[in-house]
């Protein structure tokens, strides 16, 4: 029997961890399938306050842990493969094992899709990135290429021009799907210039990215532009399959929580992080919401 238990780890959980550990509620993290979440699939963080110098996202995860474990917390490696929220005492399964809890705190995240191509995991954090806001400072003067038709690849196009000298805008097929006015806001901007009906086949360098391959769909032309990073905008998809039936989900299958708050529709179980967050996605704000649910646990636990 745990007070509570933290399903995911990413800043969300391990800040979680960190203020229920500090609480003497000793937590249990229970990491996922990917410890430390999506920041471990980057290199250098320069947006996290705190670092001047920047940090490497790994580093950066690992130090929140052992800073959850410092005040008691505990961390173990395991995937949650269904959970029981239908009364409390709340029941957790990871492969044989039953934990039993007072108060449920998921974390589990948001995975954002990928082309599926081999060297775009390889060059993930040297050159290929899901997050314009998190790494397109790092293109500043260089030329990168956005591939997606929706309002993220839009958004993200028209943000990455603050940087890049030259953005190749990649989509499928021969017309968008975002909403008009982010699609005349990307159209207007002089340093976008879009490929419709093009795909992407493969993602070229060795260490870093120096490019892509692409073919014309209608045509079947196939060539190389030669660039500096690759931004994949084609949307993310939130962890929540063992919750479809007890947590309050949206339309895009993330959790629901009332305003203000880290509460879901189940007294006693809390959301944070990507897994609740559709909109800004960063570490800082994750971290913020795990703050709160760890804060909401323990006064739930109180009364």
């Amino acid at each position: 029997m745990r007070n509570v238990v933290i399903i995911g780890s990413g800043p969300a959980g391990y800040t979680a961890a960190i203020y229920a550990a500090r609480a003497n509620l000793e937590p249990l993290v229970i990491e996922g399938s990917e410890p430390g979440g999506q920041l471990t699939l980057t290199t250098m963080v320069d947006n996290f306050p705190g670092f001047p110098e920047g940090v490497m996202g790994p580093d950066l995860m690992a130090n929140m842990r052992a800073q959850a474990e410092r005040f008691g917390a505990g961390v173990m490696s395991g995937h949650v493969d269904r959970v029981e929220l239908g009364e409390s005492p709340f029941r957790v399964f990871v492969d044989e094992q039953v934990f039993e809890a007072g108060t449920v705190i998921v974390s589990t995240g948001s995975s954002a899709k990928l082309l599926g191509i081999e060297n775009e995991r390889r060059l993930m954090g040297r050159g290929v990135s899901t997050c314009a806001t998190c790494d397109g400072y790092f293109f500043r003067g260089k030329k990168i290429a956005v591939v997606g038709g929706g309002d993220s690849a839009m958004e993200e196009s028209t943000f990455l021009t603050k940087f890049a000298t030259d953005v190749a805008l990649i989509h499928r097929r021969d017309q968008f799907r975002a909403s008009k006015i982010m699609q005349d806001r990307a159209l207007s901007n002089e340093r976008i210039r879009v490929h419709y009906d093009t795909v992407v086949e493969d993602v070229l360098g060795d260490d870093a990215v120096t490019g892509i391959r692409i073919r014309d769909v209608k045509k079947d032309e196939v060539k190389d532009l030669g660039l500096d990073g690759v931004f994949v905008a084609i949307g993310h998809n939130p962890n929540t399959g063992i919750f479809t039936g007890q947590i309050d989900l949206d339309a895009k299958g993330y959790i629901r929580t009332r305003v203000g708050t880290t509460q879901t529709n189940i007294p006693g179980v809390f959301a944070c992080g990507d897994v609740q967050d559709p909109v800004f996605r960063q570490a800082v704000t994750a971290a913020g919401s795990g703050c709160m649910a760890a804060m909401e646990a323990e006064r739930y636990l109180e009364h």
